[in-house]
């Protein structure tokens, strides 16, 4: 891997519609929100925490044309993210639904919108360089074009780029095909404990950890586990933990991609892992 000197992410920009809440009504009954607001979400976080750290940062997914994609565009201005694809056309972003109860955990429902329609023609006209960080969600192997166009592009990326791969709580559903290029090309799996083991069906995170190293042909693996921290293996199968930072919870929508994220910008700035 070359230094990193730049983020590109595909991950999907949608915007969120926020609510908090005391805590998630039965079925078929309402709730009233204590608190509320739409802001850009998904693969934002990341890219936004990125930046923040001062790594140059650019947006490779697809936004729409309407009020939504109005908004996330607005908010990629705002924290100087350049992107990278003009909008598409007769399509609006996405939303997801995002309640965030008393106790800090968000319960997430998502629409999906132009988000969904990154092609392979639309990503081959973006230049990714021996330099570049490439970030891909699991998110966007949901979805058949962009699956397609990651499945297809990620092979031909310079060998030296750095990819780093979230899965996200719904990874471990997107088609094998596509996992095996992922697999086949990932320097960084990073996700939480909960997403470790649904890829692997290990409830232990030290476990899932050392199975997902071995899943990948060059990659390393973060398994973020809350309070406790993080456990970062290597590609020898060696699991160590690093200690977290104790916190207030308030909110965790955005959590692990503010994670990664960050973990990014501190390997661009040359910190160990």
């Amino acid at each position: 891997m070359s230094p990193i000197t730049r983020l590109v992410s595909v991950g999907n920009v949608v915007i969120d519609v926020l609510a908090r809440i005391d805590a998630l009504p039965a079925r078929g009954a309402d709730v009233l929100a204590t608190a509320g607001r739409l802001e850009p979400g998904g693969g934002f976080n990341l890219m936004v925490a990125a930046r923040r750290q001062g790594l140059a940062t650019a947006y490779a997914g697809t936004v729409g044309t309407g009020p939504l994609g109005d908004l996330a565009l607005a908010g990629l201005a705002r924290e100087q993210i350049a992107v990278l694809l003009a909008p598409v056309p007769d399509a609006d972003t996405g939303f997801c639904v995002a309640m965030t109860d008393a106790d800090g955990e968000r319960t997430f429902v998502t629409v999906v919108g132009a988000e969904a329609a990154l092609t392979p023609a639309r990503l081959d006209t973006v230049s990714l360089t021996a330099t570049d960080a490439l970030a891909v969600s699991g998110y966007g192997l949901l979805h058949p074009t962009n699956c397609e166009a990651l499945a297809a592009r990620l092979p031909r990326l310079p060998d030296a780029a750095t990819v780093v791969y979230d899965p996200g709580p719904l990874g471990h559903t997107a088609p094998a095909a596509a996992l095996v290029a992922v697999q086949a090309r990932t320097d960084w799996w990073t996700g939480n404990a909960r997403e470790a083991a649904l890829a692997t069906g290990l409830t232990d995170p030290a476990d899932a950890a050392r199975a997902l190293v071995a899943t990948l042909t060059r990659g390393r693996v973060v398994v973020r586990t809350g309070a406790d921290g993080c456990l970062l293996a290597d590609r020898d199968g060696t699991v160590r933990h690093v200690p977290g930072y104790r916190a207030d919870v308030v909110d965790t929508n955005g959590a692990g991609d503010t994670h990664t994220g960050a973990f990014v910008a501190a390997l661009a700035a040359g910190l160990d892992p």
